[in-house]
C-alpha cells in the first residue's frame, strides 16, 4: 500500500496516526560512546519512514545528570550533551518533516532535576524567590512531615540542613517535584512548550501529568482538585495550534477522568496513556513485581468498557510496550517457539481497536526480555526494589525472578539492527547490554522477509489510514467469557470489522457468525486463516462492506 501522510496542521489528525515510542539511549549510538544519540535518529528515519508512522514520542532529550534515564530534566530548553548539539534537534525536527513524521517531545512538568537552576536556588535560602517553585515542610533531620513513600522507594521527602526543610518528591531525591499553585511556575513551563512549538515539535507527550495538581498534606499524589485547571491552562495558554497534540501520561485514569482529559473540544489534551490493562496481572493491592496469571475475560472486560465508555466523548491511546514496562512478546506472548505468531497476534489484537496505536521501538521486530545478573541492570528503581525485598526476607532468587519478569531495563536494551557485533548498535560498550537473541532478531532480517513482524505493523499502520472502521467503528465484544479466544467487531453503517485473536498455545473452537461469510481477510498471521478452528496464537482481521 501506498503510504499516506496525514496533514498534521489538523485538528484531530492524530486519531488516523501511529507514533513511534523512541528511547533515545539505546536507539543508535554514532559515536562509539555506547549511548544513543540524535545523528543516531536521523540515521534512521528512512526506516520509521518505511514502517509507516506518522509521530515519533521522544523520550527525553533534554539536559539532564541522567540520574532516571532523562526524567530528571536540569534545563528544559537544552539538548543533553550526551545526545548532541541544539542544532542536530533542529535537524532532526527538520528531516522528520520531510518524511511526513512530527516530533513529540516528552516533558517532566511535575518534577525537575536537583541540578535544575530553580531548585538550586530554591534551596539556598526560604528567601529566594525560587524557593516556592517546590514543596517544602518544615520538620527536624529525624522526622519527616508524613510517612509517604517515594515510587523508588525509601522517603518521598528528603531533608536540606542548610534552611531546616524537607522537600517532596514522588520519585528519586534528584527529581523535586514543583508547586504548581505558583503561578510563576506555571507561566515558566507554559514558556518551556512554547519555546519547542517554536522550534517545530508536532506536541508532547507529558509525563505523569495527573500528579500536578498534588496535595502531600493530605496524601494526595494524583488526581488533586486542581488538575483539570492546571490541564485547562496549558491548553489555553499554550495549544493554540489546533494541530498541536497532547497526550498525558495518567496512572489514575478511569474512564471519567479520560473523557475531561481527552474531551473532544481540546480544553484539556488530545489523548491519555491509562494504565488499568497493564495492572491485571499484578496482584491486587500489591506492587507490579508481585505477579499473578492473566485472566483474559478481565483482559477484554476493561477494554471492553474503555472502547464503549470513551466512544464519542474522549480518545485513548493504544499500547501494550513502552519504556516503563517489559516487552508484550515476553509477557503475554510466546517468545520461543510462538514468538512471530504471538507477536502478531498481539498487534491485530490491539491496532483493531479504537484509539491511536503506540509502538514501542523494536517492538515492530518481536523484541523480547533480556535476563542480566543484578549487577549489570542500570535502573534505579530494580536496584532500589532488590534491596528493599531482600532485606525484608524475600529469596535473591524470588527477586531475580521478578525483576527478569518486570524490570524497565527489558525494554531499554539497545534496538537491535543488525546480527553483527552489538546489533549494530554501537562500536563501543552499550550502556546496557544487547540481547543474545539480535542473531535472530534484528531489523535487518526483518526487512530482508516480507512475512516478517515488521511488515505485518506496515500493514495494520496502512489499513487504519486506509478504513474508517477502524476511526468510527463501534466496538462489540465476542464470547467475552472464552479463556482462549479475543473477538470482537468494529461497526459503522458501511464497513464491518470481525477480529479474531488466539491468546493461548492450544488451538480453541470459534462460532463463526454467518454474515462475515464472504468477506475480505484483511490480515493474518498464518498464511490462510482458519474460522473455525482457531491456531494457536493465531490471529486475524475480516471487513465486510456494504453499498
Amino acid at each position: 500500500m501506498e503510504r499516506v501522510v496525514l496533514d498534521k496542521s489538523r485538528c484531530g489528525w492524530w486519531k488516523l496516526a501511529v507514533f513511534y515510542e523512541l528511547y533515545p539511549k539505546s536507539f543508535q549510538d554514532t559515536t562509539g560512546s555506547g549511548t544513543g544519540d540524535l545523528r543516531g535518529i536521523l540515521s534512521h528515519l528512512d526506516y520509521l519512514e518505511t514502517l509507516g508512522v506518522d509521530a515519533i514520542w521522544l523520550c527525553p532529550i533534554c539536559a539532564s545528570p541522567q540520574v532516571d534515564n532523562g526524567y530528571d530534566i536540569s534545563d528544559f530548553c537544552a539538548i543533553e550533551p550526551s545526545f548532541g548539539t541544539m542544532a542536530d534537534m533542529d535537524e532532526l525536527i527538520a528531516e522528520s518533516k520531510k518524511r511526513g513524521i512530527g516530533i513529540l517531545i516528552d516533558l517532566t512538568l511535575n518534577h525537575c532535576s536537583d541540578q535544575h537552576r530553580w531548585f538550586r536556588a530554591a534551596k539556598s535560602s526560604r528567601e529566594n524567590p525560587y524557593h516556592d517553585y517546590f514543596l517544602w515542610r518544615d520538620g527536624t533531620p529525624d522526622c519527616p512531615p508524613s510517612g509517604m513513600r517515594s515510587v523508588f522507594g525509601g522517603s518521598a521527602w528528603t531533608y536540606v540542613p542548610e534552611i531546616g526543610q524537607w522537600y517532596f518528591h514522588q520519585f528519586a531525591p534528584e527529581q523535586p517535584d514543583m508547586n504548581w499553585e505558583n503561578p510563576k511556575l506555571r507561566q515558566e513551563l507554559y514558556d518551556v512548550m512554547k519555546f519547542w512549538v517554536k522550534k517545530g515539535v508536532a506536541g508532547f507527550r507529558l509525563d505523569v501529568i495527573d500528579q500536578i495538581a498534588k496535595e502531600p498534606d493530605k496524601d494526595i499524589t494524583i488526581n488533586g482538585p486542581r488538575l483539570h485547571e492546571y490541564l485547562r491552562g496549558i491548553s489555553e495558554n499554550v495549544l493554540t495550534d489546533e494541530g498541536l497534540v497532547t497526550v498525558g501520561e495518567a496512572w489514575g485514569a478511569d474512564t471519567e477522568r479520560a473523557k475531561r482529559y481527552s474531551a473532544p473540544d481540546g480544553s484539556e489534551l488530545s489523548m491519555v496513556f491509562q494504565f488499568e490493562h497493564i495492572g491485571l496481572d499484578q496482584e491486587p493491592g500489591k506492587d507490579k513485581w508481585d505477579m499473578i496469571p492473566l485472566e483474559l475475560p478481565r483482559l477484554k472486560e476493561c477494554l471492553r468498557r474503555w472502547q464503549q465508555e470513551l466512544y464519542g466523548c474522549g480518545w485513548n491511546s493504544l499500547f501494550f510496550n513502552n519504556h516503563d514496562l517489559p516487552r508484550i512478546v515476553s509477557r503475554w506472548g510466546n517468545d520461543k517457539e510462538y514468538r512471530v505468531e504471538s507477536a502478531k497476534m498481539l498487534a491485530t489484537m490491539l491496532y483493531g481497536l479504537q484509539g491511536t496505536p503506540y509502538i514501542y521501538q523494536g517492538e515492530e521486530l518481536g523484541m523480547t526480555n533480556i535476563r542480566l545478573p543484578l549487577e549489570q541492570y542500570q535502573d534505579l528503581e530494580i536496584h532500589n526494589m532488590y534491596k528493599e525485598r531482600t532485606e525484608r526476607g524475600d529469596s535473591p532468587e524470588s527477586v531475580m525472578q521478578s525483576i527478569w519478569a518486570r524490570g524497565r531495563d527489558n525494554a531499554r536494551t539497545p534496538m537491535q539492527w543488525t546480527a553483527g557485533e552489538n546489533a549494530g548498535f554501537t562500536t563501543g560498550t552499550p550502556w546496557l547490554p544487547v540481547n543474545e537473541n539480535h542473531t535472530v532478531i534484528n531489523a535487518a532480517a526483518a526487512l530482508a522477509d516480507p512475512d516478517s513482524i515488521f511488515y505485518y505493523y506496515k500493514k495494520l499502520i496502512a489499513l487504519r489510514k486506509e478504513l474508517p472502521v477502524f476511526r468510527d467503528g463501534r466496538f462489540t465484544l465476542l464470547c467475552p467469557e472464552d479463556e482462549q479466544l479475543f473477538a470482537y467487531t468494529r461497526d459503522t453503517e458501511t464497513e464491518h470489522l470481525l477480529v479474531v485473536c488466539n491468546f493461548s498455545g492450544r488451538e480453541a473452537s470459534f462460532d463463526f457468525p454467518a454474515e462475515y461469510r464472504g468477506a475480505e481477510c484483511l490480515v493474518s498471521n498464518y498464511k490462510e486463516p482458519s474460522v473455525q478452528t482457531i491456531r494457536p496464537y493465531e490471529a486475524w482481521m475480516l471487513i465486510k462492506k456494504e453499498c
